[in-house]
């Protein structure tokens, strides 16, 4: 008779089979595996179940900030689920094995076009140029390519060539600088000031070119404080400088930002390839062309301006392929959630999402210079033509940002921007001097650290040399920013301030046993104290306007209780924690 299963397990068992016994590696949070073990500094010697792996990395991360609240980035932090599943289902294609992956690389032609149409490349002309891995690399192309070129200029000359140099503003991002420094270019930066909006001074760049220049480095859109380099006037003088001269000195345009915002939010100002002068453009497909990290493109005005010896040709994916990219593979499937971006938003959609983002930043920009402590080194929200911040100027914004209220018009009409300042949607502030001068030990990074304390990262950072005597926090605007958004952080905002003020006579803890009520409600909070600065403001009249909005926002809840003063106390020889941390 034929024995059954059942009857065979007993003797299965005894041999150590038919059953499952746990051990170790089955323990998600008994496996052994931690900081401090040290075992995550070394590799591991054995396996461990997927889910395990799986939660430990993941209950790891949640450590990291939340990306929706860090206003210090300028990359994108959100994206529409049929954008994440074309990512998930094309993580494991290499952008560059274009005779495997044909469809991938009509698509990388599209977003060419795509941007070459943009930038007001010449109608009727293929593409010049390539998906980077961002704008960095974008920018190391950029000044690649003039190098080479100038290099070529002076060899047929029968002029030195071995001591090129590039000129650009002290503002400038990292990438610049690495540019020079890893290929052997000479750095000129241009010493900023607040005449020149901390960015690049064009008078000051056309006194450092020589004929060793082989070029500029002109930003849209600085990292510090948002403002617009001037392009055109850049080019209007190296036009003059050349009749003059005979130095024909190019401009690379480094649109990190600023490339995906200005051919939708302002397509009246010149910066592209309608200025003969720029020869190429660099841009973060990653932060306004709001796609995942990472993400570059870099365009050149036409094939002569990209030296046939940056140009590789390879056979051993399967057909001839060029390269000219620094980075060689690169994954495909940013570069199809670019694609895809580009045809479900369209000019339309893009003009209202950049639209949406440049009116959150003035919405916060009104209001924080309407609170009196607050001015902001940005100018975005500022008449055109107006900069820097004083009572007129502050004045002057406000009523502009009012008026800009009772116009109706399409979200898509890129003319709600014309009479504001070029510029990023980005708000970079720092205490008003009245502000210093009443409370000389107020500290901003006190203000970023409290922020934490909300879930919100503000970073607090010098402005760049010549000019790092001075502070700023900065918020970038984003696409996932909201009304909501603004009328929190700035509710959150003042809370730091006053916290800040009440921790000069209380410890930390006390300061911070008062927070806002759970039920205070924002609504509206950014509009109503924007229209409240709408009158000018004498030194006398900023702190009961200071205490009327602090009663806005919750913070005089008890009439009982001391009413926070906006005004530091001496403890005598009592070092509170915030003294200390000064």
């Amino acid at each position: 008779m034929t024995e059954s299963i059942s009857d065979l397990l007993p003797g299965l068992r005894r041999m150590g089979m038919g059953q499952r016994r746990m051990t170790v590696t089955d323990m998600t949070y008994g496996s052994g595996v931690s900081e401090s073990s040290g075992d995550v500094h070394s590799f591991p010697k054995k396996s461990m179940p997927a889910r395990n792996a799986y939660q430990l990395i993941h209950d790891s991360l949640k450590f990291d900030g939340d990306p929706t609240l860090n206003c210090a980035t300028f990359l994108t932090t959100w994206m529409e689920p049929e954008a994440e599943k074309l990512i998930m289902e094309n993580l494991g294609k290499n952008r560059v094995d274009i005779d495997e992956y044909e469809a991938t690389e009509r698509i990388h032609q599209r977003c060419l076009a795509h941007l070459h149409e943009l930038w007001s490349g010449e109608q009727g002309k293929d593409a010049t140029g390539t998906v980077t891995v961002g704008s960095s690399e974008g920018i190391m192309l950029g000044g690649l390519a003039m190098k080479w070129r100038w290099r070529q200029r002076r060899q047929a000359e029968g002029k030195d060539a071995s001591r090129p140099n590039i000129v650009f503003g002290a503002n400038a991002q990292v990438a610049l600088e690495k540019t020079a420094r890893y290929f052997d270019i000479e750095s000129r930066l241009v010493p900023v000031s607040a005449e020149s909006n901390f960015c690049l001074d064009t008078r000051k760049a056309l006194e450092m070119i020589d004929e060793n220049t082989i070029g500029l480095y002109v930003i849209l859109g600085s990292t510090y404080t948002g403002h617009y380099e001037d392009v055109e006037e850049m080019a209007r003088l190296l036009d003059k400088l050349q009749e003059e001269t005979g130095l024909d000195v190019p401009i690379h345009v480094d649109g990190a930002s600023g490339a995906f915002i200005a051919p939708f939010a302002h397509p009246d100002l010149r910066w592209d390839f309608r200025v003969p002068r720029v020869v190429s453009i660099s841009t973060s497909g990653h932060k306004f062309g709001l796609t995942y990290p990472g993400i570059g493109w870099v365009l050149w005005r036409a094939p002569e301006y990209l030296p046939d010896g940056l140009t590789f040709e390879l056979s051993y994916l399967g057909g001839v392929e060029k390269t000219f990219t620094l980075n060689f593979s690169h994954p495909a499937c940013f570069m199809i959630a670019q694609y895809y971006q580009f045809i479900r938003f369209g000019r339309e959609g893009y003009t209202r999402v950049m639209n949406a983002c440049l009116y959150h930043a003035r919405l916060m920009s009104v209001a924080l210079e309407a609170t009196g402590a607050y001015e902001c080194i940005s100018d975005m929200h500022r008449p055109r033509g107006q900069h820097g911040f004083s009572e007129e100027t502050r004045l002057a914004a406000a009523n502009l940002f009012a008026n800009s209220l009772s116009i109706p018009r399409s979200g898509a009409d890129p003319a709600a921007n014309q009479p504001f300042n070029y510029g990023l949607p980005e708000v970079a502030f720092r205490f008003t001097d009245w502000f210093i001068e009443k409370h000389p030990k107020a500290n901003q990074d006190v203000i970023s650290t409290l922020m934490r304390v909300r879930g919100w990262i503000i970073p607090n950072y010098p402005l760049p040399p010549d000019t790092n005597h001075l502070r700023v926090m900065r918020v970038v605007i984003k696409e996932a920013s909201s009304e909501d958004f603004v009328n929190r952080l700035v509710r959150d905002l003042m809370w730091a301030t006053q916290t800040m003020l009440d921790m000069q006579s209380q410890t930390l803890g006390e300061a911070l046993s008062t927070p806002l009520a759970k039920n205070t409600s924002t609504s509206d909070l950014a509009n109503s104290i924007a229209r409240s600065g709408s009158i000018t403001m004498s030194d006398d009249m900023k702190h009961s306007h200071w205490q009327g909005i602090l009663d806005k926002i919750g913070e005089l809840k008890d009439s009982k209780a001391q009413q926070p003063k906006m005004e530091l106390l001496d403890n005598g020889s009592k070092k509170s924690v915030y003294e200390k941390s000064c």
